[in-house]
């Protein structure tokens, strides 16, 4: 059981636990737009590959996949998401199981538009949402009181485009510098589908912020929900949390997953409010704050891994202890560039054949 991670980065840990998971009858492999990423140097094998929005780069995932008999590919970020939701059939052609939703899902997640209007049947609360800068304006006039606002891409990925406003100075600020700053990048082609609607605003809820893996099988059928409270914020990422037992949030979980139907793990950032219990955020794939559930004793990595290979998972890759406080930690990682393989191309396009890091 081989297992590709893309767009690899920082995310060590995702590499090591999931080394973890296939030894010792399998390795990973890690790729990264660039060579320089930390994780390649974890992954038992790495290549670099072309950028998310370069037209190759599906083609570049394909060659590595056949050339090493990947069996499960699992992506990291959203815009790549829809590529290999569109492209799956492909992969599945070489015998790699893409850990990948329908497009349907994948734009339901994406679109927070959709995202709202996706939730809205199932019971479930979101924060209040206005599609431009004029309507935003039009409600805080008719409440003065509401002038605490979140500027956000409609389709987004990190932090690029986030900004918080206290007043309507900031918020036109906001929202100008956000259109510029999802036209410089890898945001720029999707958003320009729908640029008038590309930015949203919402109110921004004061509350305990928490995250929720909520995690079906292969085949979309809902299995469990682990819930962490977070305690600390780090550009865009949990920093720092603690796994609780939430009936409310695991109830909440079991109604996404059931409804959604999606592949595998599916990210989910939720705020408990005073007035009730609010989804700000679908992601379907494994999120930066799943670390904080298999430290309590979850592991994902195995039960995907034995999908993907046909087997049962073991009942207790789905438990974990409550009240785990974990925190992330800075490590320097020394880059071995010798390590990185560059797949091979040839007028532009790549070729079947990968070059096997030494």
């Amino acid at each position: 059981m081989n297992v590709l991670l893309t767009c690899a980065g920082r995310r060590s840990y995702s590499v090591e636990i999931f080394k973890q998971a296939v030894r010792p009858l399998g390795y990973t492999v890690a790729c990264d737009s660039s060579g320089e990423a930390p994780a390649l140097q974890i992954a038992d094998r790495a290549f670099t590959v072309p950028p998310v929005d370069d037209p190759t780069y599906i083609d570049a995932l394909l060659s590595i996949c056949e050339a090493h008999d990947i069996d499960l590919l699992v992506p990291a970020l959203e815009p790549e998401l829809l590529l290999l939701a569109a492209e799956r059939a492909r992969f599945l052609d070489v015998g790699t199981m893409p850990l990948v939703s329908s497009p349907e899902v994948v734009t339901t997640c994406y679109d927070k538009l959709a995202t709202g209007e996706f939730l809205a049947p199932c019971g479930v609360s979101v924060p209040r949402t206005f599609e431009s800068l004029e309507a935003a304006r039009a409600a805080l006039s008719a409440d003065p009181g509401g002038r605490r606002l979140v500027v956000k891409p409609r389709w987004g990925v990190s932090s690029i485009g986030l900004h918080f406003a206290e007043d309507d100075e900031e918020l036109e600020l906001s929202y100008r510098l956000a259109r510029k700053q999802v036209s410089r990048s890898l945001l720029a082609q999707i958003s320009a589908t729908d640029a008038q609607r590309s930015i949203l605003i919402q109110e921004r809820l004061v509350g305990d912020e928490y995250g929720l893996d909520v995690i079906n099988n292969l085949s979309g059928t809902y299995v469990c929900t682990l819930v962490k409270r977070k305690l600390r914020m780090r550009a865009g990422q949990t920093d720092r949390a603690v796994t609780v037992r939430d009936e409310r949030l695991e109830m909440i979980g079991r109604v996404i997953g059931e409804n959604l139907g999606h592949v595998g793990p599916l990210d989910c950032d939720a705020f408990v409010t005073p007035q009730g219990c609010y989804v700000i955020d679908m992601n379907p794939r494994i999120g930066g704050g799943y670390p904080f559930s298999h430290v309590a004793g979850a592991n994902l990595p195995a039960a995907l891994v034995a999908w993907a290979d046909g087997r049962r998972p073991d009942p207790a890759c789905f438990q974990m202890e409550p009240n785990v406080m974990a925190s992330r930690d800075d490590t320097l990682v020394v880059i071995n560039q010798k390590q990185i393989v560059v797949p091979c191309r040839s007028n532009g396009k790549v070729l079947q054949e990968v070059s096997q890091a030494a």
